[in-house]
């Protein structure tokens, strides 16, 4: 589907299986979102197929990441008030393009603060079961970065956790001597529109599906191995109403990626990590990962 490969699911009751297995959306649970749906064993013909990949084409961004880059580059040679952000498209626009969007909403002198704020310029998505952009405070954003620094981490792999990223980028960008660097990991391609491509991988958590194929691939294992895989920890922010289990699949590929560095020892090693998720699913997060530990920290 338009969010990359579907994954399998079963209805149980009681623990047992009931009726056939069918793919579906990995990152939509409502059918009203993506209405992908195909029974497990059912055979689709060339012409549903076809129909399959026009949609998904159709559904794509209307940029490529890098085409966003450079339009980012054109956006801050503009002087204060030729930089528009249309508010309807959620799309920094560029003077040629203000005819297009003259009947929607739109903010004017976008400055240079708001550009390494974007979560501040975005609309959060809010549909809870694939999105849930309920972004962390800034005080949990400063908390997670002491924490990591007293810590000793130098990288930070952000899954989902846009605003931890861009008070990262933020800081590396003005303070010299700020040692810590960040990669974010996210299905939300806004986001596209303000970072390289060796700062924002387009990214689904649900499938471990990386929108921009392998050379996004190779950006985050490039971003994991750098110092010999030594200081870096992941952080990540699901969706409230994501499976753990598919999640937790993800991560472990993400943290098998880490594991191919050269480094001695990390065989027995996992990836430091810190997920952040409503407590009750502590026990179903053990399960998949034995050796983590409940903090009492509410973000």
């Amino acid at each position: 589907c338009p969010v990359g490969p579907a994954l399998l699911f079963v209805k149980t009751s009681q623990g047992r299986e009931e009726g056939r297995r069918f793919y579906a959306c990995s990152a939509c649970r409502d059918r009203r979102d993506c209405n992908f749906f195909q029974w497990e064993d059912e055979k689709v013909s060339e012409t549903r197929l076809a129909a399959r990949e026009e949609y998904n084409r159709s559904h794509q961004p209307s940029f490529t990441h890098r085409q966003n880059v450079e339009r980012y580059k054109n956006f801050i040679l503009l002087p204060l008030s030729k930089r528009r952000f249309c508010q309807e498209c959620q799309q920094l626009l560029l003077p040629a393009e203000w005819d297009n969007h003259s009947d929607h909403p739109f903010l004017c002198d976008i400055s240079s603060a708001q550009l390494q704020t974007p979560s501040q310029l975005l609309y959060p998505l809010e549909n809870k079961k694939t999105n849930a952009q309920y972004l962390f405070a800034d005080r949990s954003c400063q908390f997670l970065l002491d924490l990591i620094i007293d810590l000793g981490f130098r990288r930070v792999l952000c899954v989902g956790t846009p605003r931890l990223h861009e008070i990262i980028q933020s800081k590396s960008s003005q303070e010299e001597d700020f040692r810590v660097r960040s990669l974010l990991l996210d299905i939300d391609f806004r986001y596209s529109q303000f970072y390289t491509e060796d700062e924002f991988c387009h990214y689904n958590m649900f499938n471990h599906y990386f929108f921009g194929g392998e050379a996004a691939r190779e950006t985050c294992r490039k971003f994991l191995h750098q110092d010999n895989g030594e200081k870096v920890i992941m952080v990540t922010d699901p969706p409230f109403g994501g499976l753990v289990g598919a999640l937790a699949s993800s991560f472990k590929k993400l943290m098998a990626m880490w594991k191919e560095t050269e480094k001695e020892g990390h065989n027995n090693q996992e990836m430091p990590m810190l997920w952040i998720f409503p407590y009750f699913f502590e026990s179903r997060i053990l399960e998949f990962f034995p050796s983590f530990s409940m903090m009492d920290y509410q973000v």
